[in-house]
Formats: structure tokens, C-alpha cells, sequence
């Protein structure tokens, strides 16, 4: 995990709550944030919203941090610490977050070696676009105050 003593980006309403960065450009990371909207236990909700990397947001908190430059993978962004986290450290945070049996499984797979669970989040990454045809995002209402501009 990265950490940096500045604030966190300001003018938002997540300053207390993480934030799971994304690529908007990518269908398979858009049914990602699908997939946690759904499985998501509704006591979690306040405490995660999503941002596009490509967005607003997104850009600041990539300004925030210049580990950033040039990432497009996934990024879990939290704003108590500050810090930031990349690659298969962000996909098992977000698992994490779902509670139940898949904070377990996040916890096991915390075991393997994290050059290891990267190097298999790379490869997934690579096919990301092959994976999943584009997708939008179309959350409810609900969902949608959760999006960070």
C-alpha cells in the first residue's frame, strides 16, 4: 500500500469513505463495479463509492499520488489514511468489502505472494477488452449518488 501525508482530494463527499477507482473505458471493469453493487451487503453501502480513473476525481487523486502515472488498473483509494492501493492489493480490498464468504476468500488469497497475485492480475488485465465487451454503467438512483464526478 502507498501512503502520502497530503489530504486527501477535497470537494467531494468521500472524504470519509473509500473510493474504488476504475477504467470507464473498460466493459469488464464496468460489470466489476456491477458485481460489487450487487453482492455488496447493504450495512457496506455508505462506506465505498466509485469513480472512473478518467474522471474528475479520479484525476486528482492520480495527481495526489505519482505512483499513479500510467496506471489504468483498478485502484482503491482511501482517503482516512491517505493511501492508495493497485493491481490484486485493490481487487482483494474490494472483495473485502463484500463481506461474508468473500472477505474469507480475500483473506486466503492475501496469502499467496503478492508478485504472484499480480502477475495473474496482469494477465487478466491485458485481456480485459477481449474479456468483456464495453459496457455502461447504468446504475439506479440509488446506486448512482455513490458515483463520484
Amino acid at each position: 500500500m502507498a501512503n502520502a501525508t497530503d489530504t486527501p482530494p477535497s470537494g467531494t463527499r468521500s472524504e470519509h469513505r473509500s473510493v474504488l477507482l476504475y477504467d470507464g473505458d473498460c466493459g469488464f471493469c464496468a460489470g466489476s463495479v456491477q458485481f460489487v453493487l450487487r453482492h455488496e451487503p447493504a450495512a457496506a453501502r455508505g462506506r465505498l463509492a466509485f469513480a472512473p480513473l478518467q474522471s474528475a476525481f479520479g484525476t486528482r487523486v492520480r495527481e495526489q499520488f505519482p505512483e499513479l502515472v500510467g496506471v489504468d488498473s483498478v485502484v482503491w483509494y482511501d482517503p482516512a489514511v491517505p493511501a492508495v492501493r493497485v493491481r490484486s492489493a485493490a481487487a482483494l480490498a474490494a472483495t473485502a468489502h463484500l463481506g461474508g464468504l468473500w472477505a474469507v476468500a480475500a483473506t486466503l488469497a492475501r496469502l499467496v505472494p503478492r508478485g504472484l497475485r499480480d502477475a495473474i492480475y496482469d494477465k487478466i488485465a491485458r485481456r480485459r477488452f477481449e474479456i468483456a465487451a464495453p459496457a455502461c454503467l447504468l446504475p439506479t438512483p440509488e446506486e448512482r449518488a455513490r458515483f463520484l464526478p
